[in-house]
């Protein structure tokens, strides 16, 4: 396995955790995490022994957002340099978002700025009820342009609008209720709730997961006419799998299937 300068990675069993690790700076990003998470997920998308991603921030803070210090560097580059970079940052977040296994992010602290991208990047987000979130890039004199579209697939234009516009910051509580993460719980509940879910994405078919996420980025926006061919092609192929098939005879004849032994 790698190592990484601005990563904590552990590995349990068939979960992987990656730990943002600069908690002296509340996990802000700079260049080298952004590498650094680049680099991490693609080693994870072809990693056979890997099942769930678990995201989360070591120290006060799951992520505070960009380093302000570099930020500014960036923003004395050229114009080519600065799209550059921040191209770079944009497909991180992508390739987060588009990982072959699932990633639940497991939120704390600050999730500011970039933190909130992280959020919305990840499959299933739990959170602390306690933890603040924003698009705060507006009090800073720009915008949260890389991370929009992610934030908009979770959230909604509508909701968008006052939270990018205003740059106010929210909890846990109206995170889980605007759609930003799953759930919210106390800080002291955080580590069992994010358990629950490990427990119930190692119970699925690990290809029918990574169909599933598939799935919804095929379908979302097809109208439902133009959907159905696509949806029942996707299943007449997938119970054909050898997957499916052990999922029917493991749940016939009342037993684990394979992926849980």
């Amino acid at each position: 396995m790698t190592s990484y300068e601005t990563l904590e990675i552990v590995q349990e069993g068939a979960v992987r955790h990656i730990r943002l690790n600069r908690p002296e700076v509340r996990n802000a990003f700079n260049g080298a995490v952004v590498d650094d998470l680049h680099k991490a997920f693609a080693e994870v998308d072809v990693d056979d022994a890997t099942r769930v991603v678990v995201l989360s921030g070591n120290g006060k803070s799951f992520s505070a957002g960009a380093d302000l210090g570099w930020m500014k560097d960036q923003a004395d580059l050229s114009l080519e340099e600065n799209t550059k970079g921040a191209d770079y940052m944009a497909r991180m977040f992508l390739r987060i978002a588009r990982c072959k296994k699932p990633v639940i992010g497991r939120i704390h602290g600050h999730a500011l700025g970039g933190g909130s991208g992280l959020t919305a990047a990840v499959d299933i987000a739990i959170c602390s009820e306690d933890c603040l979130f924003g698009m705060t890039e507006v009090k800073l004199g720009i915008v949260p342009a890389v991370i929009s579209p992610f934030l908009l697939q979770k959230i909604g234009a509508g909701r968008a609008r006052t939270l990018f516009l205003t740059g106010e910051r929210f909890d846990g509580k109206e995170a889980e209720r605007i759609g930003l993460v799953h759930r919210a719980v106390h800080v002291e509940q955080l580590d069992d709730a994010v358990g629950k879910v490990l427990k119930e994405l190692l119970a699925a078919g690990p290809a029918a997961v990574a169909s599933a996420k598939n799935l919804i980025r095929s379908v979302e926006h097809l109208a439902l006419e133009a959907a159905i061919p696509v949806t029942s092609n996707w299943i007449a192929e997938l119970r054909a799998t050898d997957e499916a098939k052990e999922g029917f005879t493991a749940f016939l004849d009342k037993r684990k299937p394979n992926w849980m032994s």
